[in-house]
């Protein structure tokens, strides 16, 4: 099969570059004892992305809590669409350090208003009972296009601030199994599953891995609770957008190997689709659950 021509006009980079400059937005600037600053990611989408803010967010609470407590789980708040042309201030409140649980709560502020919150709890590692869910049987990732490729084969028909965007490549490759074609989507189970991994080797280091993980895991969560409706956030009468989000973290992974989110959606109704995610290695590892509420507003 021929390579897809990039658009005339559009210079994208190489991958490598552009997981370089993800990490770089993560990491954030400490401009005072607990406050953060982070400058703002444009996807073309009008709003800033929720998983920028999600990782941006964990990323400010990792740099308060010591390296033997890991991030365990985290439950955030979208309360105002973020501005992507503007940097994000991030006040970090240590609520808690116990004897085996942190606490940190990390609010972020645009234009002197809050436009996220976030709690987080981090532990030392313990030994304990375990058990998990097996992992569904599912192609691999081999041979799967990605979406950039399938972007390219249809980029005449993706509008213009977008185009940019999606045909060129990100630094979080996902590779969606038996995808919906955004232009004319097919009665579906609300029901998704991706691979996905970095664009490039990460650190060594488990807390990166965390908080690349936390801005990949908005990729196509709230979709899912569309599938069942014949809609995608594509179009100009859908109003799509994340109102919560949470994460549990379960053991440790690279996202610089293969992994797939497994995407569900039990309930839509007023307006709003909660739509649950299991995340696994490539060997079935759970490693990752994720949870999140959209707001799904059909305007005829």
């Amino acid at each position: 099969m021929r390579p897809h021509k990039k658009p005339q006009g559009i210079p994208c980079g190489e991958p490598r570059k552009r997981l370089e400059e993800l990490l770089t937005l993560l990491k954030l600037e400490k401009i005072e004892e607990n406050i953060f600053r982070g400058r703002s990611q444009d996807l073309g989408f009008g709003n800033i992305f929720g998983g920028q803010v999600l990782g941006q967010a964990l990323s400010a609470a990792v740099q308060t809590v010591t390296p033997d407590r890991p991030v365990h789980s985290l439950h955030a708040y979208f309360l105002l669409p973020g501005d992507p042309a503007r940097p994000i201030v991030y006040n970090v409140d240590c609520i808690r350090d116990g004897k085996s649980f942190t606490t940190r709560r990390v609010v972020a502020v645009q234009k002197g208003r809050a436009i996220f919150s976030m709690s987080a709890s981090f532990q030392v590692e313990e030994e304990g009972f375990e058990h998990q869910d097996e992992i569904p049987e599912v192609p691999g990732p081999e041979g799967i296009p990605s979406e950039v490729e399938m972007a390219r084969a249809v980029q005449d028909r993706i509008p213009e601030p977008l185009r940019a965007k999606l045909v060129c490549e990100r630094p979080i490759e996902i590779r969606p199994i038996d995808p919906v074609n955004p232009f004319a989507p097919k009665k579906k189970a609300p029901a998704r599953y991706a691979w996905f991994r970095a664009n490039g080797t990460l650190p060594d280091d488990r807390t990166v891995h965390q908080y690349v993980l936390a801005y990949a895991s908005d990729f196509g969560l709230v979709s899912t609770s569309l599938l069942p409706h014949k809609h995608t956030f594509w179009e100009a009468s859908m109003q799509v957008a994340s109102l919560d989000h949470a994460m549990w973290f379960h053991r440790p992974f690279r996202m610089d190997d293969w992994l797939l989110h497994v995407m569900k959606s039990p309930s839509a109704a007023n307006a709003r689709g909660v739509n649950f995610g299991r995340v696994f290695t490539r060997d079935g590892v759970l490693v990752a659950s994720t949870a999140q509420e959209g707001l799904i507003r059909y305007r005829a």
